[in-house]
């Protein structure tokens, strides 16, 4: 009832009485009055006048189960939230929440993390109410071996989620991160459940600074948020929404093709690495050339010196002027 009130809250300019949105949900009034009351304790802005009703005047950076259920919209990604104050990973959460049937599109949503998880065992800083820290279950009956290229489209998805929702174009740094002014804003780990030729599910976790006024010393020259960038202010559960229509929209397209076909140029157009000096970090050795690209499998495509072209499926790829490598 809570996510129901604030979507109408927020659909409505004008005032709503208690009695009609009592009339609406099928609740007594003094519930309605309850549910404000837990609102306001939230952050809501909400002002309520004698004969005319309840109206939204600002709506916080909230984040709740109630807040982010009201901003999605009869969608698979997103359709069903899982909220948690603390926890020690979102990840870790969501595979809780797959080993016990949960369906696909469940998102794990957290305001903090205790043992945030990165890329190689590395850990993620995600302090409270500054950030975007959660993990969106799927269930794709595919091969283990498609499981990097969701990777991908979920970088693009996040990108395109966030230039919808505050107008910020982010650029793509093949394979899992995005940057803004040659800095990390959000990076992406996936893992996976499964047997040799099936994926039982998948756990893909997005954190994205957004509101991060500073970062620790050690990372302040590679790490930035979106607030740092632009001065504002950012309510994260709608961009939330924006990045889940998106996944919602690339997924489909993925899943029909078994392949980046359908996304390949737009995910082009946002990458970093692309018609730049690259350093690869290959098992067998590092070796530099130029990007010119992805295929249809999310390999980087990168020209050797002979002219040749080298297909990178997984590593570390270094790209002159980002993250400091000159």
């Amino acid at each position: 009832m809570k996510a129901e009130i604030i979507r109408l809250l927020k659909e409505h300019n004008a005032y709503l009485s208690g009695q009609e949105l009592s009339e609406r949900l099928h609740v007594s009034r003094t519930a309605i009055w309850k549910v404000m009351k837990q609102l306001q304790e939230e952050g809501y802005e909400i002002e309520a006048v004698r004969n005319k009703g309840y109206r939204l005047v600002e709506s916080a950076d909230v984040l709740t189960e109630a807040e982010l259920e009201s901003c999605m919209r009869n969608q698979m990604m997103g359709g069903h939230v899982k909220f948690f104050e603390t926890t020690d990973s979102t990840n870790t959460e969501a595979k809780r929440l797959a080993e016990k049937g949960a369906v696909e599109g469940t998102l794990a949503v957290a305001e903090y993390q205790t043992a945030g998880k990165g890329r190689r065992g590395k850990s993620w800083t995600s302090p409270s109410g500054s950030g975007i820290w959660m993990s969106l279950l799927l269930r794709p009956k595919l091969e283990p071996s498609c499981a990097p290229m969701i990777t991908l489209l979920t970088g693009l998805a996040v990108s395109m989620g966030i230039e919808d929702y505050c107008k910020i174009q982010t650029q793509i740094k093949w394979p899992i991160d995005l940057t803004l002014s040659g800095k990390k804003i959000c990076g992406i780990l996936t893992e996976m459940s499964a047997d040799v030729e099936l994926i039982h599910y998948v756990v893909i976790g997005i954190g994205i600074n957004v509101n991060t006024p500073k970062f620790p010393e050690e990372i302040e020259k590679i790490a930035t948020s979106l607030y740092l960038e632009s001065g504002r202010r950012l309510k994260r559960s709608g961009m939330i929404a924006c990045i889940m229509k998106r996944m919602e929209e690339y997924y489909k397209l993925f899943l029909e093709t078994s392949d980046l076909s359908g996304i390949q140029k737009l995910y082009e157009e946002r990458l970093v690495n692309r018609d730049r000096e690259v350093l690869v970090l290959a098992p067998k050795g590092e070796y530099k050339g130029i990007c010119r690209g992805i295929d249809k499998d999310g390999e980087l495509l990168v020209e050797l010196e002979d002219g040749t072209i080298s297909h990178v499926m997984s590593g570390e790829v270094s790209v002159r002027g980002i993250y400091g490598y000159v």
